[in-house]
């Protein structure tokens, strides 16, 4: 990435011709969402509405135009999410690839998952054109199909897929929740679900600088960046999509560039621009002005670059299957801790 440089520190916690026949076509389904009572209704809640997802759309056509051939940071991301698969003795024939980094996931794979079909599916138009039309450094042993489709109402059969991944695109739907469970109807028994969001410490330092500029200017404070998942919340997020065997991991990276100007094109570039509904549409010229000075004066390093935090949280877990490990009921223990302790003897 020309101008940019790319610091990583690790936080791991812990189109082409289908048959109408086969598994994975595609068919109008309902979206799942989830009340703040946890259940589960047909239809998409219209409380939920925090993002403007017709402005994500045309954000994302316009990232299709702009984007690099290859970003360091979303290379990194994709790199990572992907070595998991590695880790699985599983093979995943047929792997749903939802919005987010597409070119970086298809250029990645490199054989990894056993995948013979990969649907991309995407909500920009563009973005996939993009995609069908980029064919170099890509798997030709892979058949695959592209779709325009919404990750809020995912047009995908149930138990049609072996693997569902996500790069740096969940995070802009209005119910995450929502759309993790029908990804997890989406998949087979024991397919696996994966997926990288941006997490709430991401653009900490432009957050700091827009708030003070803001306060000095206009003597108060409109949301200029979109509010994310925090890390603590992502495991409750799989166990309430109904998933087993949950992970989280987090990683932070730390991207320098020359200016926040400079910060504020690569954003435009992934499409990660601000798509808050209750947004507000007028930057005053002095208000942009202060929040770049004010971000170089408070961040700046020696070299004169300025970092920006970008916060990853993964996310991996497994539809349920009669095979897979299980915690053992409360109780059902069969040797006591005073037990063992007389048998191995005081080990304090």
């Amino acid at each position: 990435m020309r101008g940019v440089s790319l610091y990583r520190t690790s936080l791991s916690l812990i189109r082409q011709t289908r048959a109408a026949n086969e598994p994975y076509a595609f068919i109008p389904s309902n979206s799942y969402s989830t009340d703040d009572n946890g259940s589960i209704d047909g239809l998409q809640n219209s409380r939920l509405k925090v993002f403007d997802r017709q402005l994500k759309r045309k954000q994302r056509d316009r990232a299709a135009w702009l984007m690099r051939p290859n970003d360091s940071f979303v290379d990194a991301v994709a790199e990572n999410l992907l070595d998991r698969l590695e880790d699985c003795k599983k093979t995943f024939p047929t792997t749903l690839c939802l919005g987010g980094s597409l070119q970086s996931i298809r250029r990645l794979l490199r054989g990894r998952g056993s995948i013979e079909k990969l649907i991309m599916m995407d909500m920009s138009h563009d973005m996939i054109k993009l995609c069908e039309n980029s064919q170099e450094g890509y798997d030709a042993n892979i058949e695959t199909s592209f779709v325009v489709g919404d990750e809020e109402f995912l047009p995908v059969k149930e138990s049609s897929l072996d693997l569902v991944i996500s790069c740096l695109g969940l995070h802009w739907t209005n119910d995450l929740p929502g759309a993790m469970i029908q990804s997890r109807l989406a998949l087979k028994p024991d397919g696996l679900f994966l997926a990288a969001i941006l997490g709430g410490e991401t653009l900490k330092e432009l957050r700091i600088a827009c708030t003070v500029a803001q306060m000095e200017r206009e003597g108060g404070i409109s949301p200029r960046i979109s509010p994310l998942a925090q890390v603590r919340d992502a495991g409750n997020l799989l166990t309430r999509a109904g998933f087993t065997l949950p992970g989280v991991d987090v990683d932070e990276y730390i991207v320098r560039y020359k200016s926040a100007l400079e910060l504020i094109e690569h954003l435009r570039t992934m499409g990660e621009t601000n798509a808050l509904l209750q947004r507000n549409n007028i930057l005053k010229r002095e208000t942009a002005l202060a929040t770049a000075a004010i971000y170089d004066s408070m961040f700046a390093a020696e070299d004169g670059t300025i970092p920006a935090t970008f916060q990853v949280i993964y996310m991996t877990g497994w539809r349920d299957h009669p095979s897979q490990q299980k915690a053992k009921t409360r109780g059902s223990a069969t040797i006591s801790f005073n037990d063992i302790q007389k048998q191995f003897g005081d080990i304090s």
